[in-house]
């Protein structure tokens, strides 16, 4: 991989939030996901971080992309909020934004002067969106993570096998809650070209997770059966099942209605299934897969991955090869579409970095700032605010902002 350097640009007058002035207290992915969406889309988002910066910085292991994914297209102001002039900068920028993004513990931003009542009596079209753990209710004490709400919300039991919860391997309601966060966002937005007033937003782990499950729950309130974990799942196609083939490649292989079943064993010069009666239609095979899934394996087997792809993709039939994370970074057709953009990482290598899965007119939503280092743009920011130089060099000076 040998991306060119990103170009960075301004604030892009035809991105539909261009003009929207974002102030964030986030930290690892729920809350700047939501700031990440709202920059993508135009907005001018600065981020404000302690004057060690936002921990998430500095993690390892499976959280070592969390720091350049969602913070890009963002700005960093470094400062000391505990001080009061710290505080006094906040509330300027605060002034004149039209929204405020948070998601700390409840009650931290009340402790420091920032809460939804204080600021909307500063600030009365300031759109304020809390990002927590469980919405206001019996459990909003508790501390939730990603993991935890995966755990006692049925997605962990639907995602492993029996007996063996397992959570998903995203972070799927830190970066899903952080997008409803943004559509709550853009709702009051609305609202307020009407009322002329902001309101708060808030949105929580615990009942996106719930979301996600949901399809389950309607399962049981219908049918009264309960949802089976997904690998042991009942599934409601015949032919819908990940298969081993020649030199241990691994393809997932569907064939989803009748028409799709008489192209594939057309295709495959399978005739004798094809005129079999005990699969001639889907329900059949689904009822038939304890000894069709076997012939298939087994006469799908010899074959090659290339082999089996040309086939599928000529006849229009649903296909995926196995397909680790980091081989996305060579995608051909994320390569081709635009859906994979250059960025320079923090420590100065250049990548690339996956973009926003929709297009506006045609055109993919760019990057315009990478991952800002540590108040990188603290110094032109006071100076939009109106600090001369030498009141710059004296907060610095003091510890206020580095």
């Amino acid at each position: 991989m040998n991306p060119a350097a990103p170009a960075q640009t301004s604030a892009t007058p035809s991105l539909p939030l261009a003009g929207l002035r974002v102030i964030e207290f986030t930290h690892m992915v729920m809350g700047p996901t939501c700031g990440m969406v709202l920059a993508d889309l135009g907005a001018e988002v600065i981020k404000i971080e302690p004057l060690t910066g936002d921990n998430t910085r500095r993690l390892l292991g499976a959280g070592t992309g969390f720091y350049p994914l969602f913070n890009r297209n963002k700005k960093s102001l470094a400062l000391d909020i505990k001080n009061p002039r710290g505080l006094e900068i906040t509330l300027k920028l605060l002034a004149s934004a039209d929204v405020f993004s948070e998601n700390f513990k409840s009650g931290s931003m009340e402790a420091l002067g920032l809460g939804y009542a204080a600021l909307s009596g500063l600030n009365p079209r300031l759109i304020y969106v809390s990002h927590k753990g469980f919405l206001p209710g019996p459990y909003e004490h508790r501390t939730a993570l990603d993991e935890v709400v995966q755990m006692m919300g049925g997605l962990a039991y639907m995602t492993g096998r029996p007996g063996d919860p397992l959570r998903a391997g995203s972070s799927v309601n830190d970066i899903m809650g952080g997008m409803f966060g943004a559509i709550g966002v853009l709702a009051a937005l609305q609202q307020r070209h009407s009322t002329g007033r902001g309101q708060q937003v808030q949105a929580a782990l615990f009942e996106n997770n719930v979301f996600l499950v949901a399809q389950h729950m309607m399962q049981y309130a219908i049918s009264g059966q309960a949802a089976a974990p997904m690998p042991n799942r009942i599934s409601p196609w015949g032919v819908y099942d990940v298969f081993k083939v020649a030199d241990g490649e691994q393809i997932f292989l569907a064939v989803v209605s009748d028409t799709q079943w008489q192209l594939f064993c057309q295709a495959f010069g399978f005739a004798d299934l094809a005129a079999d009666p005990r699969v001639a239609d889907n329900q059949q095979r689904v009822r038939a897969r304890d000894w069709l899934i076997p012939t298939l394996r087994e006469r799908l087997g010899p074959r090659s991955l290339t082999d089996i792809t040309s086939i599928f993709e000529a006849q229009g039939l649903p296909f995926a090869p196995i397909t680790r994370p980091e081989q996305l970074m060579d995608d051909p057709h994320l390569l081709a579409t635009g859906g994979l953009a250059p960025m320079t990482l923090p420590d100065g290598r250049a990548s690339r970095v996956p973009l926003l899965p929709l297009s506006l007119d045609g055109e993919r939503l760019p990057l315009r700032l990478d991952a800002p280092r540590l108040g990188e743009h603290s110094e032109s920011l006071l100076q939009e605010l109106g600090y001369t130089a030498d009141e710059i060099a004296g907060l610095r000076a003091e510890g206020v902002i580095s």
